[in-house]
């Protein structure tokens, strides 16, 4: 394991999310909108709504109706700007308008769920967690660096099996690499920094 995360560390020393933020707030509302969509189209929404609205308070007055504009083109819209609106009404009045720092009050936001939470941690906190979405799954079941049949399964495993080194980091590299190199139908193993340590190896040729 310390060889396949040096090997993801030396190609890329300081991951950072392709989701654009600049607070822990933007960062949970961004990862809120990205369920069942691109950090791109997220980012082309975001790039909009933030200047105008970046704070709880701020968003909650714009309502469902105003929200909704800047994030049409994003799946499932309609649900995310509900869900939006009352995360922002909770933020509020049980947490002071700030992000808690806390799992179990982060899951208890309306669409946030064990995933987002972890992400918020991690990169929002620095806590050593490790969010497993299609991505993390797909790496970490297909390398065998921790296979299990649901996402819970896999972050456990990967918890168990991550030296502590590089937890802090560790779900950047593994999703960054499922998203880019280790794509789902066709793995670019020709380019793969980590093949010497992956149990999936086909022969394959650079195109």
């Amino acid at each position: 394991m310390v060889a396949l995360y040096s090997a993801l560390r030396e190609v890329n020393p300081e991951p950072r999310s392709e989701l654009e933020y600049s607070s822990p707030f933007e960062l949970l509302i961004a990862v809120i909108l990205s369920a069942q969509a691109t950090d791109r189209s997220v980012n082309v929404a975001t790039r909009k709504l933030y200047p105008r609205a970046n704070t709880p308070a701020a968003i909650l007055a714009l309502g469902t109706g105003g929200l909704s504009p800047f994030i049409r083109h994003i799946g499932l819209y309609n649900a995310k700007a509900k869900n939006i609106i009352e995360t922002c009404r909770l933020l509020l009045e049980e947490h002071g308008g700030e992000v808690p720092r806390d799992r179990e009050a982060l899951e208890a936001l309306p669409g946030v769920g064990r995933k987002t939470a972890n992400v918020v941690l991690n990169v929002a906190f620095g806590e050593p967690t490790l969010a497993v979405d299609t991505h993390v799954f797909r790496v970490a079941n297909r390398t065998g660096l921790a296979r299990g049949k649901t996402p819970l399964e896999v972050e456990l495993k990967l918890l168990q099996v991550t030296p502590e080194e590089f937890l802090a980091n560790a779900h950047h590299w593994l999703i960054l690499h499922g998203r880019h190199v280790c794509v789902a139908r066709t793995p670019r193993c020709f380019d793969c920094v980590i093949a010497a340590q992956c149990a999936f190896r086909p022969k394959t040729r650079a195109p």
